[in-house]
């Protein structure tokens, strides 16, 4: 089953501002900016930046008073609804209500006085503004650490969340989205599994201190993307020690790895290489990514390394390109449309990538040369014929085997 037809955990819905999180809202991307908030038009030059890359909703630091009067002026010149990241004091969530927020972030190991919880959740159900319950692995109250042996658990997590949803219950609020993150992959999934049998709020999902890429990036898209395959999550932020553009336009192109948002950039494919190709794959893979990642068309394009396989294996490819006697096949759908001199590959994609996004993808096929497809068959019958149908030898090695197992395969596995 496509992931984007697994079935997803059925919550209830909140509004961030004009954003639909949970229910049968699509999955939103979130980021955080890292400039000091009270600087307003550095604030607002990153939050355009993360909204261009992918960002649906915008969390901002209210660490202090200045910053509080920063969101008041960033919030109505916004392109995406802002989140106030409150740390220890109830008193900075008061002043982001004040000042428009459309969301606010408590953390409950960090405001644990009931008294003050409940008057933030009181204001905000009068204004109508959700909270998100923010739990972290490191940060949990130290009785629950005591009572679950000394360490962060799963089910500590959870019940930090609970016991804040029970301050919320006591003055009628509901308006809540929760995450519980920790920096431990396991342990993350494993909260967010017990987590969604438990609650039926929209979650938000995400691995804490992931660390710089490329080792952040695996961490938190294998912790990620396990639950969202799952059906689990409804709005996600990888957290990054980069530049949260990053952030942002990695949670994207997960949604669009996993069919869960329309693919709105270009998706890049290529082959591994193998005894057939006949150019530096990893080169040219390369170029093409540099020269059409600007363009920002919702493409599907393929690189491949020879032209015996390589057109009927990206045949799905909106667009593509394979490498043969120092030509390349140019491709729509898997049909060759040009063949093109090596040192043209590149630019040629891009001059069939802007047809397709103007015209169509009929429409480049109706402009295919009518003499490429017989060229194409040419070159790949030469090289079959210099190469043979097997390049990688994979027979030679089947023989191989066959010998040494004494002809008789079945016998191995009964053995």
């Amino acid at each position: 089953m496509s992931c984007h037809a697994r079935e997803r955990r059925k919550t209830r819905q909140i509004l961030v501002g004009t954003v639909p999180v949970g229910g049968d809202a699509p999955v939103t991307v979130q980021s955080m900016t890292t400039t000091k908030t009270r600087d307003v038009e550095a604030t607002l030059a990153q939050i355009y930046q993360l909204a261009s890359a992918g960002a649906d909703i915008v969390r901002c630091t209210c660490n202090e008073v200045e910053a509080a009067e920063g969101l008041a002026n960033i919030v109505p010149r916004s392109p995406v609804p802002i989140v106030a990241d409150i740390h220890h004091s109830h008193r900075m969530a008061l002043a982001a209500i004040e000042a428009g927020v459309q969301c606010l972030r408590l953390n409950p190991g960090n405001i644990r006085k009931a008294e003050h919880i409940k008057l933030v959740a009181r204001e905000c159900k009068d204004r109508g503004i959700p909270i998100r319950i923010g739990v972290n692995g490191g940060s949990l109250a130290p009785d629950l650490y005591r009572r679950h042996g000394d360490r962060v658990t799963p089910e500590a997590m959870v019940e930090s969340a609970q016991r804040e949803l029970a301050y919320f219950g006591e003055v009628g609020f509901d308006d809540v989205k929760i995450s519980v993150k920790a920096s431990s992959v396991p342990l993350m999934i494993d909260a967010y599994r017990l987590l969604a049998d438990t609650v039926d709020h929209p979650l938000h999902v995400g691995l804490t201190e992931a660390g710089p890429p490329p080792d952040g990036l695996q961490k938190a898209t294998v912790a990620i993307g396990t639950l969202l395959a799952e059906g689990i999550g409804h709005t996600i932020r990888y957290s990054l020690t980069a530049d949260p553009v990053e952030e942002a336009r990695a949670g994207r192109r997960l949604l669009e790895m996993l069919e869960l948002r329309e693919r709105r950039g270009l998706d890049l494919i290529a082959c591994p290489s193998c005894g057939r190709a006949e150019v530096d794959v990893i080169e040219v893979a390369t170029a093409a990514r540099a020269a059409l990642d600007d363009l920002q068309i919702p493409i599907q394009v393929a690189v491949m390394g020879c032209v015996v396989n390589g057109p009927g294996e990206a045949r799905e490819a909106d667009l593509g390109i394979a490498a043969g006697r120092r030509r390349g096949h140019l491709f729509v759908k898997g049909q060759v449309v040009a063949v093109v001199p090596e040192d043209e590959m590149v630019g040629s994609l891009v001059e069939w990538a802007g047809v397709i996004h103007r015209e169509g993808v009929a429409h480049a096929l109706a402009a295919a040369d009518s003499s490429a497809a017989a060229e194409a068959e040419r070159d790949r019958a030469a090289l079959l014929d210099i190469r043979g149908a097997d390049a990688n030898q994979a027979e030679s090695r089947i023989e191989q085997i066959r010998e040494r197992s004494g002809g008789d395969l079945a016998a191995i596995g009964e053995s």
